[in-house]
C-alpha cells in the first residue's frame, strides 16, 4: 500500500474533477485502514506468553517412514526408529486363513505386484488372499518405480535394493519391532468383508497376536468397534477415540487419547481434554510449519510422514509474545503511514509548485 501511494497521489493531484478525487481517495483509504486494524481479528497459537510453550510433540511415524522407504514395510518401521519416532502407526487387516497383517488400501494393487502374481485377482479385497499368498507378493518394488514423495534418488544404493525386497509384514513382525524398541504403536483395524471367516471373530484374533507380542501398555487402541470388550479383555491397552466427543462420555469410554486431523485443532480444545489427562495426537502433519502450529497448541503427539525431517527441529519456527506481536504490528502501521504522508505531502508540494510556476510564465508572457 506504501507503493501503491506514489501512482494514486500522482493521479489525486493530476485530476480536475472532485467526485474522482474524493472517490480514489476513499477507495484507497478505506483499504489501508482496513489492513490496519487487520492484526486485530488475527489468531496464533503462537502467539503466546513467554514461558508457556510446553514440550514438543513426541513424532509418530505414519505407515513407518514412507519418505525413506516402502510404506507399511518392516524397513519403513525400522527407519521411523531410526530417525527420532517415538510411535508407530499402521493398518491391520485380517487374511483369509486369520493372520493379522499390514495393509491400507482395500485391494493389494497401489502397494505390491498383485497384478504380475494374480493377475485374475487385482481388483479382490485384500483380507481374501491367504497369509500363504500374501507372502508371495513384494511390497517394495512399487515405492522405487513410482517414487510417491520423490525421495528415491536420495536413498543409498544398499536401502534401494533393500527397498526392493520388502514383503508384506505380519502383525506380530510389526510388534516385534515396536516391542524390541521400545515404541508405541497405533493402527486402523479393518473389519473383513461379509463372508469372511473372521468377520466376527478378527477383533479377538488381533487381541492374541497383541498380547502375544507386545506389553498391551505400549498399544494406542484405536478401533471403536465393541470397545467395552475390549477394555474388559485387556484394560492395559491405551484406549484412542478418532472422534471427539463430550469429556463425559470419552471417560466412560476409557478413553486416554484423541487421534484426530490437523484441521480439526483448536487450542482451547486439546488445553480442555488435557485437564482430564486426555492427550491428544494430530494427523499427518509432514509439515515443519504446521508441526510448530502443532507445538504451540499443545498438541502431546502427531502422526507424520516426515520425521526424519521433524526430528531436527528443537524451536518453534515462530514464536512471540502478544505484546512482541502488537508491537511489530504498531511500527509496521505508523512506518507505513509516515510514508504515505510523506508521499502525498511530496506530490501535494511538487503539484503546486509546478501549478505555481505556469501561473508566473504565464502572466510573465
Amino acid at each position: 500500500m506504501a507503493i501503491l501511494s506514489w501512482p494514486i497521489a500522482l493521479h489525486f493531484f493530476r485530476m480536475n474533477k472532485k467526485v474522482r478525487q474524493v472517490a480514489v481517495l476513499g477507495l484507497y483509504l478505506s483499504v489501508l485502514f482496513s489492513l490496519y486494524l487487520v492484526p486485530l481479528g488475527m489468531y496464533s497459537p503462537c502467539i503466546k506468553e513467554a514461558g508457556t510453550l510446553g514440550p514438543a510433540p513426541t513424532l509418530i511415524g505414519h505407515r513407518g517412514a514412507p519418505m525413506l522407504a516402502p510404506e507399511n514395510t518392516v524397513m519403513s518401521f525400522e527407519k521411523a526408529v531410526e530417525a527420532g519416532g517415538e510411535g508407530l502407526e499402521t493398518d491391520v487387516t485380517i487374511s483369509y486363513d486369520g493372520v493379522p497383517f499390514l495393509m491400507h488400501d482395500s485391494t493389494l494393487k497401489r502397494t505390491t505386484n498383485v497384478a504380475e502374481v494374480f493377475p485374475n485377482r487385482t481388483h479382490i479385497d485384500a483380507s481374501m488372499f491367504t497369509w500363504a499368498e500374501l507372502q508371495q507378493l513384494n511390497a517394495g518394488g512399487w515405492f522405487l518405480s513410482r517414487d510417491p514423495f520423490g525421495t528415491v534418488s536420495s536413498l543409498s544404493e544398499s536401502d534401494q535394493s533393500q527397498a526392493h525386497n520388502q514383503s508384506v509384514p505380519s502383525l506380530a513382525q510389526f510388534l516385534e519391532v515396536a516391542a524390541r524398541t521400545g515404541r508405541l504403536v497405533l493402527f486402523d483395524l479393518r473389519r473383513p468383508p461379509y463372508g469372511h471367516p473372521y468377520s466376527q471373530s478378527y477383533i479377538n484374533t488381533t487381541l492374541q497376536v497383541i498380547q502375544a507380542h507386545i506389553n498391551s501398555s505400549q498399544v494406542l487402541w484405536l478401533p471403536s468397534e465393541d470397545r467395552d470388550l475390549v477394555q474388559a479383555v485387556d484394560p492395559q491397552l491405551q484406549q484412542t477415540s478418532g472422534e471427539k466427543a463430550s469429556i463425559q462420555e470419552l471417560t466412560d469410554d476409557h478413553i486416554t487419547r484423541l487421534n484426530l486431523h490437523y484441521s480439526t485443532m483448536s487450542q482451547q480444545q486439546i488445553r480442555k481434554y488435557q485437564s482430564v489427562n486426555i492427550s491428544t495426537n494430530l494427523y499427518v502433519i509432514s509439515q515443519p510449519w504446521l508441526y510448530t502450529l502443532a507445538w504451540c497448541a499443545g498438541a502431546h503427539s502427531v502422526t507424520t510422514n516426515s520425521i526424519h525431517i521433524l526430528s531436527s527441529i528443537n524451536k518453534p519456527l515462530f514464536l512471540m509474545t502478544p505484546e512482541e506481536y502488537s508491537l511489530m504490528w504498531i511500527l509496521t502501521d505508523v512506518v507505513s503511514a509516515f510514508l504515505i504522508i510523506a508521499v502525498f505531502i511530496f506530490h501535494w508540494y511538487d503539484h503546486t509548485h509546478t501549478h505555481t510556476h505556469r501561473h508566473t510564465c504565464f502572466s510573465d508572457n
